[in-house]
């Protein structure tokens, strides 16, 4: 969750399409599958869109919880509250690469897209600024790999502490083209799923997307990567659909799948929301802290795996555990494709790699910083610093 951006409202008073394929679009197809199932598999090749720019636009949502009061330089904001909860069925009009206007008009409530934090039974909590970035990426990353199949690639993108890089390595592709279709589907999540991964790391080692603004209040939030995770899986079933022949196809496909993912997961009203996010006051998240305070989060989830339970299920009831395939046709994901963070310029305190961190490096980054975390809050109570 990208946190400089509330502390950006907090200043507001004081400031006064990609060139796309329009083909046949398959307007009969469903928006989405059964997420109770695994992922599947498109049973053709659908048109897609040429090669999309990285969708680097920041959608606004902060900490974990509601009613967030704030600080700015460590004096206390006068009458302001951040609610965070959204309806599940009005979550409004998907934008692919949100921009900067997009960024401002969501502040000042004004956006069609309405991001923050759903509480669904069998999902736990929902971050939808989460589930559309990862969403964003999988389609963005998809219209890359489909377009250079096989072919050895490298995708540069903004630095994250350290230099992040996409390498598509060179490989045989499939015979089929239905098969090259499916490949590139299931890397494109793989990847974006590996972004996120990352993001959370960066956080938590001092990444910020404004000089100056700290993100540690939303490093390793319980419901992050699950959000991700699904984001994906709806990505997934568009492209398998046929739902993407061109952005406005996706984002109106977007704007469907949303709602009906939450309902999949029996999301509950905004004051269900807030009743559970009651229920774990001072357990996961400290409604006297202000932000930034980085302890206001009390409770991280530090597994960064691509199979996932939710965060808080209620008793009872059936909790759902998403995944993402991890392999094609019996060969790793691993094999085509991959996110290298390479040593970058300004790196806070993550440690220098040797010579890049892969995936398989982020689970004991993120246990060094469950090993602190868990430290620091030994001696907290429920007293913010």
């Amino acid at each position: 969750m990208r946190f400089w951006l509330c502390r950006l409202l907090l200043l507001l008073p004081a400031l006064l399409l990609v060139n796309c394929q329009a083909q046949h679009f398959n307007a009969a197809s469903p928006a989405l599958a059964d997420l109770t199932l695994p992922a599947g598999q498109s049973p053709q090749v659908w048109p897609v869109p040429r090669p999309l720019p990285q969708p680097n636009g920041l959608r606004p949502c902060c900490a974990f919880g509601y009613n967030l009061k704030a600080k700015l330089f460590g004096m206390p904001v006068p009458w302001y509250q951040l609610d965070n909860v959204v309806a599940p069925a009005q979550t409004g009009q998907h934008h692919f690469n949100p921009l900067f206007l997009d960024t401002l008009s969501t502040l000042i409530g004004l956006n069609s897209e309405h991001n923050g934090l759903v509480y669904t039974r069998r999902g736990g909590f929902i971050d939808l600024a989460h589930l559309r970035d990862s969403a964003d990426n999988t389609l963005w990353l998809f219209s890359h790999i489909w377009s250079r199949m096989g072919q050895a690639t490298t995708l540069k993108l903004d630095d994250e502490l350290g230099q992040r890089e996409i390498r598509l390595f060179s490989y045989t592709p499939p015979a089929s083209a239905t098969d090259r279709y499916r490949l590139a589907v299931y890397l494109a999540a793989h990847l974006a799923f590996e972004l996120a991964a990352w993001h959370e790391v960066a956080q938590w080692y001092g990444f910020e997307s404004v000089p100056g603004f700290s993100e540690g209040v939303s490093a390793f939030s319980p419901e992050d990567l699950y959000s991700n995770l699904l984001g994906t899986r709806v990505a997934i079933d568009l492209i398998n659909a046929g739902r993407v022949a061109t952005l406005p196809h996706y984002q109106q496909a977007m704007s469907e799948a949303i709602p009906q993912a939450l309902a999949q997961l029996q999301a509950e009203s905004p004051d269900g929301t807030r009743f559970h996010f009651d229920m774990l006051d001072r357990l996961w998240w400290n409604s006297g802290c202000r932000l930034p305070d980085k302890f206001l989060l009390r409770y991280r989830n530090y597994d960064v795996s691509e199979r996932r339970w939710p965060s808080r299920p209620p008793e009872g009831v059936s909790a759902l555990r998403l995944t993402l395939p991890e392999r094609f046709q019996g060969v790793a994901l691993a094999h085509f494709g991959r996110l290298e963070i390479l040593p970058g310029h300004a790196m806070a305190s993550l440690p220098v790699p040797a010579s890049r961190y892969v995936f398989a490096d982020f689970p004991a980054l993120a246990q060094q910083a469950k090993r602190a975390d868990l430290q620091h809050l030994a001696g907290l109570r429920y007293r913010c610093n």
